[in-house]
């Protein structure tokens, strides 16, 4: 339905972007973003939007080699862009980013929304306590996460085995970051998956915003898939529509 009681220009609260790691889940995000402010807005209204978006060719290189005070500066300074902007809400699109995001956002006034927090919260939603979490390699061994859900949500992270990680990490770097989307690697993941579901896993994250290009709760009726790029979308959203 239009919107066509609104005053004109629509005044919204503008929500800024840390894109381009990877650009996948960047372009997802502004899609995902705007289809559901629309549904809430109707008519032809959709989202205020301020993307800044990196070189993923530097995150990677930082990540690849643990260079995570260069990576900091490195986003710090993108961040200022967003503000610049005029964000009132920031959303950095990577899991793996939020080691260094997190403690940039922390020291500044603009409102952050975590993705871990959105994802924890609909874990507890359901009433399970125990997931197993895929993702790159710092997210799987992150032990800041892992303590995140563990102290604030009360949920229990389980990690893949270590070759099982690096099959998972190997993945999202030489294939999905290019939306490369092989059914043998989505055979790896939900092996990966009911390894996980064996050791007691009562669901699964996917931490990493491109994995649910490959699988989805569909793949796994029956198990709980919580997917972080929907999850940290609807929180921005509801954030923008408040």
């Amino acid at each position: 339905m239009e919107n066509s009681s609104a005053t004109r220009p629509l005044r919204q609260k503008v929500i800024g972007i840390l894109g381009g790691m990877s650009n996948q889940a960047t372009g997802e995000y502004y899609r995902m973003l705007n289809e559901r402010l629309n549904g809430a807005l109707g008519g032809w209204d959709n989202g205020e939007i301020v993307i800044v978006s990196v070189n993923f060719g530097n995150i990677e290189y930082f990540v690849r080699r643990n260079l995570w005070d260069d990576a900091r500066a490195y986003l710090a300074e993108k961040v200022d862009r967003l503000e610049r902007a005029g964000a009132d809400v920031i959303g950095c699109v990577s899991n793996t980013m939020h080691r260094v995001v997190g403690p940039i956002m922390a020291g500044r006034a603009t409102p952050f929304i975590h993705i871990a927090d959105p994802t924890a919260e609909a874990i507890r939603k359901v009433g399970i306590r125990r997931v197993g979490l895929l993702g790159t390699l710092p997210v799987m061994e992150s032990e800041e996460l892992r303590l995140r859900f563990q102290e604030r949500f009360g949920i229990e992270i389980l990690a893949p085995s270590d070759a099982e990680k690096k099959v998972v990490d190997r993945i999202i770097f030489d294939e999905l970051v290019r939306r490369d989307l092989r059914a043998e690697s989505r055979a790896e993941y939900l092996r990966v998956v009911a390894a996980l579901q064996a050791e007691g896993a009562q669901g699964v994250v996917l931490g990493c915003t491109e994995i649910f290009l490959l699988i989805r709760q569909s793949d796994l009726p029956g198990f709980p898939v919580f997917d972080t790029t929907a999850l940290h979308v609807e929180a921005l959203a509801s954030f923008a529509l408040s």
